[in-house]
């Protein structure tokens, strides 16, 4: 087996709702050059579960973080956000490489933080940001490059859902709220099908009193203006119903999709 053909081994640190559905049973789809060998938890309940289920022999607490590092060739960060940067930066100084849960982290200054640190240590550093790799998405931006749509004008999303009354998105000390946790969305989908970064950037967030999401953004608009004269708006909101979607307009047409997988975009152009 070459180097470039040998199996990673991964430690999941955080077995928290999006580890337990989503990342740990993915590993099952990644046996060609992924295996799953240590957890991070500080439940004890938890890992001990886990680690059963999944037949993973190495389960650890967090201030046992550093004998795992020692186990495991990179981890996958499925943490509160505002613990990405300290777990991130831990790993990369011991030499393991990092795929970390979007957002990258709750500051400008915390992300640089991890970009350096990774830098210095010569590993890898990812965003655990999957809608760049799925088909609706890849779809969509073949369309928008292609010249279909003649000279792209503007883009609009809309990302919103009900949470429930203390999940860990609510809570500002966990790095929680809406633009963090569904805004990034927005934002990597106009800079995806643009090609281009914003130039300028206004939001306003809005709470309607509701104690459950008084330490948050409630909801939040923005508007980002990029070169060429294009813009993008966005509203995103945890106290709306389920909606999902996003549009981008050109000269000649239009494509829309929904950001959740339903079916391929839908291209349109004026009669």
């Amino acid at each position: 087996m070459t180097a470039t053909q040998r199996t990673i081994r991964y430690g999941v640190v955080g077995l928290g709702h999006i580890a337990q559905v989503a990342v740990i049973p993915a590993f099952a789809h990644a046996r060609r050059n992924s295996q799953l060998v240590a957890i991070v938890s500080g439940d004890r309940t938890k890992r001990g579960e886990v680690a059963r289920r999944y037949r993973i022999e190495q389960a650890f607490t967090y201030e046992e973080f550093d004998a795992c590092l020692r186990m495991v060739d990179a981890v996958y960060i499925a943490l509160p956000n505002s613990m990405h940067a300290e777990y991130a930066i831990r790993a990369a100084r011991a030499g393991v490489h990092v795929l970390c849960e979007k957002p990258m982290a709750p500051t400008v200054e915390e992300c640089r933080q991890m970009i350096a640190a990774a830098r210095k240590a010569k590993v890898k550093l990812m965003i655990a940001y999957r809608l760049h790799f799925e088909g609706l998405n890849l779809a969509a931006i073949d369309v928008a490059r292609s010249g279909q749509l003649g000279a792209l004008k503007f883009f609009n999303s809309s990302f919103a859902m009900t949470v429930r009354r203390g999940d860990i998105r609510t809570k500002r000390a966990f790095g929680g709220g809406t633009l963090y946790d569904i805004g990034v969305y927005c934002i990597n989908a106009a800079r995806n099908l643009f090609r281009a970064e914003p130039t300028h950037v206004s939001a306003v967030s809005i709470n309607s009193g509701l104690a459950s999401l008084s330490e948050i953004d409630e909801t939040t608009a923005a508007t980002l203006r990029f070169g060429d004269d294009r813009v993008a708006t966005f509203v995103t909101s945890f106290n709306a119903a389920d909606v999902g979607s996003y549009r981008i307009v050109g000269t000649k047409g239009e494509t829309c999709m929904p950001t959740r997988p339903m079916n391929m975009p839908r291209v349109s152009s004026p009669r």
